[in-house]
């Protein structure tokens, strides 16, 4: 771990130059038109170069940390690593379930935090979800959409990949003012200490996608328009499902009942 730590502040640097340098060769180097575009991507020839480079970029740099670090890291301080970001990940979810006007999903979410801090010994254990609190995935993107503001075209990002120009705003604007899943580890005046979690973040992101890449590649037959299909299609899914009626319980009739957190059971399924 102590390896990891020395390198994720200078491979985090590495890839914003990394990114800029892509953005600017996809430009360049994109001009082979796509006759028919996707309606829903206009953009396709640039598009498609970008997800070229950034595939080559995860390939030879990205991809062998997260494999390292899976290999190195054992499956439990994974797990509890994982689980501590998804912790955060709530936070930011019961923020944009508030400003959706979802007060179920805000308290449902909420809960959960306080649950599997506390319970959870900051969040290291998911005890929340073995009681019964479904985890609700929400961003500021999602939060758009749900106030009526349209997608726009699909874009692919340098590094991070698949998006939309609607997701892209609220990524930029929520780095701008501070308002993203991320801020509490960017607000860390330490800077060693702030980049280490923060590269430690993008690693735990990229090993939890090694098994969905390798199914992606066994199974599609043109990679670029499964993960673009598969994007666009859950993004919108997932803002139906906070159009229904706000009081809706969709998770069951009642909160969770936190009661039986004794019974939490440390082998449960975690992820890989």
């Amino acid at each position: 771990m102590s390896i990891l730590r020395s390198t994720m502040p200078s491979t985090t640097s590495r890839l914003g130059r990394v990114g800029a340098i892509s953005a600017t060769l996809a430009f360049v180097t994109g001009c082979a038109t796509v006759q028919t575009p996707n309606p829903n991507d206009p953009w396709e020839s640039y598009n498609r170069t970008m997800d070229k480079i950034n595939y080559n970029v995860d390939q030879a740099l990205i991809r062998p940390i997260a494999n390292t670090y899976k290999t190195l890291t054992p499956r439990p301080a994974r797990t509890c690593i994982s689980n501590m970001f998804n912790n955060l990940g709530d936070v930011w979810s019961a923020a944009n379930s508030f400003l959706q006007g979802r007060p179920h999903d805000f308290f449902n979410s909420l809960g959960r935090v306080l649950f599997n801090s506390t319970m959870g010994i900051g969040g290291c254990f998911d005890v929340a979800t073995k009681n019964g609190s479904k985890r609700i995935p929400n961003d500021f993107g999602t939060t758009l959409g749900v106030w009526g503001i349209g997608s726009g075209p699909y874009v692919v990002l340098p590094i991070i990949g698949p998006s939309t120009v609607r997701d892209t705003t609220a990524l930029a604007g929520g780095a701008a003012v501070g308002f993203s899943q991320s801020s509490p580890i960017t607000s860390i005046k330490n800077v060693p200490v702030r980049n280490s979690i923060m590269g430690l973040y993008f690693v735990d992101l990229r090993t939890g996608l090694l098994d969905a890449e390798e199914l992606v590649n066994d199974i599609a037959i043109d990679r670029y328009s499964f993960i673009r299909d598969a994007y666009l299609q859950r993004r919108q899914s997932l803002i139906n499902s906070k159009l229904r009626d706000p009081f809706d319980d969709s998770y069951g009739d009642d909160l969770p009942d936190y009661e039986d957190y004794d019974d939490f059971d440390d082998e449960a399924p975690v992820n890989p």
